[in-house]
């Protein structure tokens, strides 16, 4: 069974609007990259394909726009060539080496789930928040960016119980970015 990943950059104070935090730099874009080339496949609601597509889906003619710096190259092939599931009930098809899952969500994740492999990977905001409430998400990690926010979407704002997790890894950047993984902790009765 593969795990399911939730990774995510946060603010400080909890704010995960992609452009709240810090603008990715080398060493964040390393580390992203090495995170999903772990994955053996990513999964996304609709409004994080269409936001992740229409920045890292090579264009068809092959070469990268101008303005990605060559140190965000490895990450946009990275991300470019790996196998995506798209939950949505409002797209009517996908491209991006991407597969639509529909219906319970519940059962098709544990499906995705029950496949060999090294792992799941997911972003976002609200998919993950419904994958929390449902106990699936196997780790969390996040990249907790030295900025407050002030306002935007909360992590995990809304979840139905309170999650209990054991840290399993800690990494700081020269940004003051540091990355945090965490495990539910299984309570034993």
């Amino acid at each position: 069974m593969r795990p399911l990943r939730y990774s995510i950059n946060v603010t400080l104070d909890g704010c995960c609007h992609h452009e709240a935090g810090l603008p990715p730099d080398e060493g964040s874009m390393r580390y992203w990259t090495a995170q999903l080339e772990r994955a053996d496949a990513l999964l996304f609601g609709r409004v994080t394909y269409e936001m992740m597509a229409s920045a890292w889906q090579k264009p068809a003619t092959g070469t990268w726009p101008d303005w990605m710096e060559d140190w965000q190259k490895p990450f946009a092939e990275t991300i470019d060539r790996a196998k995506k599931y798209v939950v949505s009930s409002t797209l009517s098809g996908v491209d991006w080496n991407a597969e639509l899952v529909r219906g319970n969500l519940a059962q098709a994740v544990q499906r995705l789930k029950q496949e060999s492999g090294e792992g799941l990977w997911v972003g976002g905001v609200t998919l993950p928040l419904a994958l929390a409430d449902l106990g699936l998400i196997d780790e969390y990690e996040f990249l907790v960016q030295p900025v407050l926010a002030g306002h935007g979407p909360t992590l995990l704002a809304g979840l139905r119980e309170r999650i209990q997790l054991e840290l399993v890894d800690r990494q700081e950047f020269r940004s003051g970015a540091v990355a945090v993984r965490y495990r539910p902790k299984r309570v034993t009765a």
